[in-house]
């Protein structure tokens, strides 16, 4: 497995699903602020409807659908349906989610923890989404809102020792030696 974070305000999503299982995970993608997401529900249930606005389509992707998006997220449908999906994301190119179902995926959603611009994740693999999920709550209790405000504070500080020369080395040292003499870890 190889972790990056993606940009989805510049890719396109596709959703399907018809539960809540689906809203959930469309109410994920519109507050880490994917722009580009299309819904597809042969079923949806009331809420799933309301949230997805104009964005919603009743009826399950086809290939030229599927083709059209970067990333596909598939829940909470039979999995023959599910297995036709990711077939068809397969043969045209998107990348695919089938949620909790590990040798149809093509990458797992991590458990995450955010403050502000500060992210850490946690991912098994797909092998136990729980204990992930169980790891996310230890990390929240640990990483507490000052975060993000000493994330702004480096950040800031980063960019004055640039501006001043410094080098990768000599930025790290200064990193250190800045989160050292504040006792932060």
């Amino acid at each position: 497995m190889f972790p990056i974070n993606l940009d989805l305000a510049r890719l396109s999503v596709a959703l399907v699903g018809n539960g809540q299982a689906t809203l959930n995970r469309l109410r994920q993608l519109d507050g880490d602020g994917a722009k580009y997401v299309t819904v597809y529900a042969e079923d949806p249930i009331a809420e799933l409807v309301d949230q997805a606005g104009d964005r919603l389509h009743r009826y399950l992707p086809n290939s030229a659908d599927v083709n059209a998006a970067a990333i596909m997220f598939i829940v909470d449908l039979p999995p023959e349906k599910a297995a036709e999906l990711a077939a068809i994301a397969k043969a045209v190119g998107t990348i695919a989610n089938v949620e909790d179902v590990k040798e149809y995926c093509d990458f797992f959603s991590p458990a995450r923890v955010t403050r502000g611009d500060l992210m850490i994740t946690v991912s098994t693999n797909g092998h136990s989404p729980r204990l992930a999920g169980r790891i996310r709550h230890a990390i929240e209790n640990w990483l507490v809102p000052k975060w993000d405000q000493r994330l702004r504070e480096l950040s800031g500080q980063r960019e004055k020792w640039k501006a001043d020369g410094a080098d990768m080395q000599q930025l790290l040292k200064m990193t250190d030696d800045y989160i050292d003499r504040r006792g932060w870890l």
